[in-house]
């Protein structure tokens, strides 16, 4: 028989490596240093919302929760609890409001004599 591989090199979630152990595969893996750790969930979290904007209807719950995950994980690794995060989202929604009324911001237009104004700023 002849042994095969395939190189991942990614962020996968913690019971992967037992799940692929059943199937009689062998998982080489290593857990990541604190310094690795940010940039790793930070490109995972750009995987998973990949996956849902190609996602089905019927899978786009699952891409959610996915990426609810990694951002728990990364409110971890900051060290932030998601209580602050939730309460930091509210203080944030009370003064520039949120994203489910769809505001598109196609351009601002001002005019040159305006003093003091460098341009505008969304702040997102």
């Amino acid at each position: 028989m002849q042994r095969r591989s395939v190189s991942y090199g990614k962020l996968v979630r913690d019971r992967i490596p037992e799940i692929i152990s059943a199937k009689g595969q062998e998982a080489h893996i290593r857990t990541l240093q604190a310094s690795e750790l940010f940039d790793a969930l930070v490109t995972k979290l750009g995987e998973e919302a990949a996956e849902l904007r190609c996602a089905a209807p019927d899978s786009q719950l699952e891409e959610l929760a996915d990426l609810r995950e990694v951002l728990s994980a990364l409110i971890a690794t900051l060290g932030y609890a998601e209580e602050q995060v939730e309460q930091a989202a509210r203080e944030k929604r009370a003064i520039r409001g949120g994203f489910r009324r769809g505001v598109w911001l196609d351009e601002v237009s001002w005019l040159d004599d305006q003093q003091g104004t460098a341009g505008p700023s969304t702040g997102q």
